[in-house]
């Protein structure tokens, strides 16, 4: 989706939002991120703020980037709502982020990537490197699979996805038929799987690299960053 889209979508990824599941990998990721209450975060893809809430209750400031003007407008709200100070809603994408380069202790990310081409999500994690201090930590829950029938786990993720649609009965014949379509005309999310992720961390110069796939779609992966990135002069 581009910008417009994801600003007409508020409402309906909020309600995905308040799922059993998008609340337990939520905690995951805290959890495995050990924020402190001197930490600087950056929550990528941080949509109405259900990771990055979480996380300004943990840590010093929480930056909160999202592309869709609507989605930090709306966080935005909900922070004032909910008496957070620490959180600065941010316009832009996960592959320019506007922050100077070793300004962050850890980066936290729920299901943003896989809406990026694996040769954006290489431009991302090295933008997640330069903003990151050495020793600075990643945590990214996101999709995990590859649309494709050779590999075991992932035809049982495509497998229990249709029959679920299936179950819902002609609406659920219809998603299939709309998602054939977005699929075959490249306008499909582009999920990586956990070997791809594994990889494209160490390449971006990770270290401590584990991805650990769920029982569904999803999948964790967790790295620290050894040093700056590139040398680059930060933006601000």
């Amino acid at each position: 989706m581009d910008r417009k889209d994801w600003d007409q979508h508020v409402s309906d990824l909020e309600q995905v939002a308040r799922g059993e599941g998008f609340q337990a990998l939520r905690d995951r990721i805290i959890e495995l991120s050990r924020l402190r209450r001197t930490d600087r975060v950056v929550d990528v893809g941080s949509g109405t703020g259900l990771l990055a809430l979480a996380a300004a209750r943990h840590a010093r400031h929480v930056w909160a980037v999202d592309i869709s003007p609507a989605m930090t407008r709306r966080l935005a709200i909900e922070a004032r709502r909910n008496g957070l100070t620490n959180v600065e809603p941010i316009t832009a994408s996960a592959h320019r982020l506007p922050l100077a380069d070793a300004s962050a202790d850890a980066l936290i990310s729920n299901y943003c990537y896989h809406h990026l081409s694996d040769a954006d999500k290489r431009t991302a994690l090295t933008e997640a490197r330069r903003v990151l201090r050495p020793g600075g930590r990643l945590v990214i829950g996101d999709m995990m699979f590859r649309v494709r029938v050779s590999d075991s786990r992932d035809r049982a993720i495509i497998g229990r996805a249709i029959l679920n649609m299936l179950r819902r009965g002609p609406a659920g014949v219809l998603r299939i038929a709309k998602n054939a379509v977005r699929y075959l005309t490249g306008r499909w999310e582009q999920p990586a799987d956990a070997d791809w992720w594994r990889q494209a961390l160490q390449r971006a110069g990770f270290r401590r690299v584990d991805v650990a796939p769920l029982d569904h779609e999803g999948g964790i992966a967790t790295a620290v960053n050894p040093g700056v990135a590139d040398g680059r002069p930060g933006r601000v």
